[in-house]
């Protein structure tokens, strides 16, 4: 049974960090009601962990290890099932914390490029997006350093393409 101490950290960790919990469940989301299932499941699968947390490892790479893993099996299951609901639809922008902000037009035709992504590719630029240095990339998705800065410039001239198409 968990502390009431172990409890209120949690919490404090979630609320500190939610932007990593919406910014994956936006990415891997398009449709309302299940981007709101996605934030549960995630949650829920940190909760599950918290107490397996080591660490020696940063607590953001934890989480993004964890919701990432949530979110590509929550997209494999949802979106092989069947196609959008389109009353629910809804482009997947990133909102830091859930709330709405005015975001610039390039931005959100940014997010739009990453949406279409695969599920690595997303994980990735999502990753280096936030900053996170290569290793921290290679360690929380299991591939090499080399893997990840191979990929992420390959990303970066198929956006730049994309943009220069625009």
């Amino acid at each position: 049974m968990s502390s009431d101490k172990e409890n209120k950290q949690f919490l404090s960790v979630l609320e500190n960090n939610k932007g990593i919990i919406y910014k994956v469940a936006n990415s891997y989301c398009k449709n309302v009601d299940d981007r709101d299932d996605l934030i549960q499941e995630i949650t829920i699968n940190l909760w599950k962990s918290w107490g397996k947390y080591n660490d020696k490892f940063k607590l953001s790479t934890w989480m993004y290890k964890i919701a990432l893993n949530v979110a590509i099996s929550f997209y494999r299951k949802t979106y092989r099932r069947d196609s959008f609901n389109q009353e629910n639809y809804q482009e997947s922008v990133y909102i830091d914390d859930g709330t709405d902000i005015a975001l610039s037009e390039d931005i959100k035709e940014l997010y739009h490029y990453i949406a279409k992504l695969d599920e690595l590719n997303k994980a990735l630029i999502l990753l280096y997006l936030d900053q996170y240095s290569y290793e921290d990339i290679a360690s929380t998705l299991g591939i090499s350093k080399t893997n990840v800065a191979t990929k992420i410039s390959r990303i970066k001239k198929q956006l730049k393409h994309k943009f220069q198409l625009k």
